[in-house]
């Protein structure tokens, strides 16, 4: 499914969304007559520090309109981009600052949902999709935190090794059905119905906390993770009361 294609299917009222390189923008009016704000990397593209820095400002825009509008973040992108020129720039903390203002978005009543329609991978995937109050993805997708030579190269582990833990273990796993069962992307869209009426449903569910570690649990990807943080979380909670106390 094209980029066109998607935007055509959920918004069949104005759309003012505008390509700059391998960047979108703009807004959109849903069939309830409400605005949204569209952004994305598409193309395939790598994610550098001026798409990085580009995105993250028109996100604090939206957050300084104060409309709360929602935002949908588009993501059909390569890895971030490893040139000596970003390298240099700090490309890091650009995609760092990308996600900490889409979890600003987020936090100041903008629900963010990510739409995960192509690839994408590595830091990009990270400071976009991931930084997505809530991520859903199309069919054929196919996201990885980091492929398998990479892994291997890294952790200096066989790829005959890595691929047999893939198997067995999704966390280990790039593509999109290990990515569900994670918890990482909440649900696939059906490309056959309606794209507004699963925007909508995604729209109309409350604003909770992140609940990947749930849903990893619940679908036996992470099988620790969310009982691990609430640990966490009931530890630091409890040393915070005592040093009150103390």
């Amino acid at each position: 499914m094209t980029l066109d294609d998607i935007l055509a299917g959920l918004f069949t009222n104005d759309s003012e969304i505008e390509t700059t390189g391998a960047t979108i923008a703009g807004q959109a009016i849903l069939p309830d007559g409400k605005l949204i704000h569209v952004l994305g990397i598409t193309q395939g593209q790598p994610l550098g520090v001026d798409e990085a820095i580009a995105l993250a400002g028109r996100v604090i825009e939206i957050i300084g309109s104060g409309d709360r509008a929602p935002i949908l973040f588009l993501v059909d992108s390569a890895s971030q981009r490893m040139s000596r020129r970003d390298e240099l720039l700090g490309l890091s903390e650009y995609l760092s600052h990308l996600a900490k203002a889409l979890l600003l978005a987020e936090a100041e009543g903008h629900r963010t949902i990510g739409l995960l329609y192509g690839g994408s991978a590595a830091g990009a995937f990270i400071a976009t999709a991931l930084a997505t109050g809530t991520l859903v993805a199309l069919p054929g997708a196919h996201p990885a935190v980091m492929d398998l030579p990479s892994m291997a190269r890294v952790t200096k582990l066989p790829i005959d090794v890595l691929k047999a833990k893939a198997e067995a273990t999704p966390v280990f796993a790039p593509g999109l059905d290990n990515m569900v069962q994670t918890g990482g992307i909440h649900v696939v869209w059906d490309a056959d119905a309606p794209l507004a009426s699963q925007l909508a449903a995604v729209l109309e569910r409350p604003a909770t906390q992140d609940d990947r570690g749930r849903l990893g649990a619940e679908r036996g990807g992470r099988r620790k993770a969310a009982d691990i943080a609430d640990r966490v979380v009931a530890l630091a909670t409890s040393s915070q009361q005592a040093s009150q106390h103390g």
